[in-house]
């Protein structure tokens, strides 16, 4: 369960730029019973566009210049206060040129999408997926439910270990399809969707690679085509980019001067839950391994308006290895370098520099360091 920055990595091709003629789409809606003064507004295309809703019938029309998947959002009553807060009736699929059809009885969200290649793909990866992803719902929806004072250690490994399981699961059916559907657009979104937030090089290069060279060579693929060769730099085998960030005091840390040892580059901060809940775990194998040629370095992604809340962070979870930051946030050098898209995130180093395990959590951050540190 991770704090996530909107964005996603990897690359491999110089992106180039290509001019696109806009085609025409026509998006048809017929609704079930709907409340008087209701719009749909269309959201993603770059603008805001929306069509009033009559009869439990709409129509939205323009122009679009590659595909893309889109936000249909319908607010019944014109309250817009549901559609700040995101509560909004909705749909996903892909706007691309031609006539796309939403057919429903009742809400938006439980209309059958038809008229377009792209969006017969979409709903036969969303069947596939939906076994997996209502499972992972439920999953969810027991851990919010569980008092914060009931998340023992025991509670927390078992709810990871089943989140886990479940990803697997997800994951072998957006492999699959993507296998089996090399040739459409919704196959590269498949992929990123795999990799999340933080994507697994090794796991999700393979799968780009088998897509077809026009899915490659759109304008979409070549920006994932893009980011992947960034993720390169940061995967496990490389060399781990070096940096240089002041700690609270004002003194320089250059993550090459602490070649020689293992060093867990650790990337928090102070505002993030997730980062906090991780942190004893982070202590707990600091502490056992510290005599054997190991250390952290934290990374802090807070902002300058945030340093005391960074220090205060430090001193309540008792943190005594090296901190440093920028305080720039996201735009930190430490995070730039190392692409950081999500936090928690962490980066084992060896002695000679190399990225030898991403993203241990937990347990799995004790059992690694206990095989490395014989």
């Amino acid at each position: 369960m991770k704090t996530t920055l909107l964005g996603l990595l990897l690359a491999a091709a110089p992106v180039v730029a290509q001019a696109q003629t806009p085609a025409p789409f026509t998006i048809k809606g017929q609704l079930g019973k709907v409340a008087p003064r209701s719009k749909v507004y269309l959201f993603g295309t770059g603008r805001l566009d929306s069509a009033e809703v009559k009869n439990g019938a709409f129509v939205l029309k323009g122009t679009v210049t590659e595909p893309k998947q889109v936000l249909v959002q319908l607010l019944q009553n014109g309250n817009r206060r549901r559609l700040r807060t995101g509560q909004a009736d909705r749909i996903t699929f892909y706007l691309e040129p031609g006539v796309i059809s939403l057919t429903s009885p009742d809400s938006l969200g439980n209309a059958a999408l038809a008229g377009t290649p792209l969006n017969t793909d979409f709903q036969q990866l969303q069947t596939l997926l939906k076994p997996g992803q209502d499972q992972l719902k439920a999953l969810y929806a027991t851990y919010r439910a569980t008092p914060k004072e009931q998340r023992t250690p025991e509670f927390q490994a078992k709810s990871d270990a089943q989140e886990e399981a479940l990803d697997k699961i997800v994951n072998q059916q957006y492999a699959t399809f993507i296998r089996t559907h090399p040739g459409s657009m919704v196959s590269l979104d498949a992929v990123k969707s795999m990799g999340g937030a933080v994507p697994n090089y090794a796991e999700v290069a393979p799968l780009f690679a088998l897509l077809a060279p026009a899915v490659q060579n759109s304008p979409a693929g070549q920006r994932y085509a893009a980011e992947l060769a960034i993720l390169k730099t940061v995967s496990v085998g490389a060399v781990a980019p070096d940096f240089t960030l002041p700690t609270p005091e004002g003194k320089p840390v250059a993550l090459s001067s602490l070649r020689g040892q293992f060093v867990l580059v650790d990337f928090w901060a102070s505002w993030c839950g997730p980062c906090r809940e991780e942190n004893p775990n982070v202590v707990k194998a600091y502490n056992a391994f510290k005599g054997r040629n190991f250390t952290v370095l934290g990374v802090s992604l807070d902002e300058s308006n945030a340093r005391e809340k960074w220090l205060k962070a430090i001193a309540t979870d008792q943190l005594p290895w090296t901190q440093v930051s920028g305080l720039n946030g996201w735009k930190g050098e430490a995070a730039t370098r190392y692409h950081i898209q999500a936090i928690p995130q962490n980066f084992l180093i060896d002695p000679s520099g190399k990225i030898v395990a991403v993203n241990l959590r937990g347990a799995a951050l004790q059992t690694t360091l206990a095989q490395l540190l014989k």
